[in-house]
């Protein structure tokens, strides 16, 4: 089986991006399925169940979604070993901009779209600068001039990525990219595999609940912006 990760920040397009790959994917015999990881709620399981794609949602609730991952990606791999998946899609989404949803020797992808700014690729950590393939969206609503200079910006920070633009209304480029997961390789376990970046730092006073503010009620991990006199 084929694991894929699948990550980019909230409402970039993700979602609607797997959608016209899998029917690509599904008109040329492959079973799928997909693992949805989010925070407090998700109705995306709803779309992908239209296609009748068995999928699986976890949320973190109160845990960093980053680590919620890494704690039950194994799991969900041995689901889609069992189920007999050609591909399993695991889709999460970068709410920080930090986060480190990556794997190595797993194909790793990052949706991002043309209305976010220019500037913003440069803002994004991990799930954008390590991955192999990143999808560029929403770029009928900009012009082609906006769409090469954005496209410029994340050459800048991930300049060994494949860049595809996919256009999430229609699935125009999708057919593309369907042919790079369908060529990924196959992953049979990840026990002992690694993350391709450490995730976001924690475990301080308000990751155990507390809520006061104050020098004398913060402990553990804390970083402390510098102030010039």
């Amino acid at each position: 089986m084929k694991l894929i990760t699948v990550s980019g920040p909230p409402s970039s397009g993700k979602t609607s991006v797997l959608t016209h790959v899998i029917r690509v994917l599904q008109a040329a015999g492959h079973a799928l399925g997909v693992v949805k990881f989010d925070c407090l709620s998700s109705d995306d399981d709803k779309a992908y169940q239209t296609l009748q794609v068995p999928v699986r949602v976890g949320l973190s609730g109160n845990v960093c979604p980053d680590h919620y991952f890494v704690s039950n990606i194994e799991d969900c791999l041995r689901w889609g070993l069992d189920q007999g998946f050609h591909l399993l899609l695991s889709e999460s989404a970068g709410l920080c901009n930090r986060c480190a949803p990556h794997i190595r020797d797993v194909l790793a992808i990052c949706v991002i779209d043309n209305l976010m700014g220019i500037n913003t690729p440069k803002k994004i950590g991990p799930m954008l600068k390590l991955a192999d393939i990143v999808v560029i969206t929403k770029g009928d609503i900009v012009s082609q001039a906006e769409r090469e200079v954005f496209a410029f910006r994340v050459r800048q920070v991930n300049p060994r990525a494949r860049i595809l633009h996919v256009n999430g209304i229609t699935g125009q480029g999708a057919y593309e990219l369907s042919t790079l997961l369908d060529a990924a390789q196959e992953t049979t376990t990840l026990n002992g595999g690694s993350l391709r970046f450490t995730m976001p730092a924690a475990l301080c006073s308000y990751c155990l609940g507390e809520t006061r503010i104050g020098a004398d009620y913060q402990t553990g991990n804390i970083k402390k912006i510098r102030i010039e006199a």
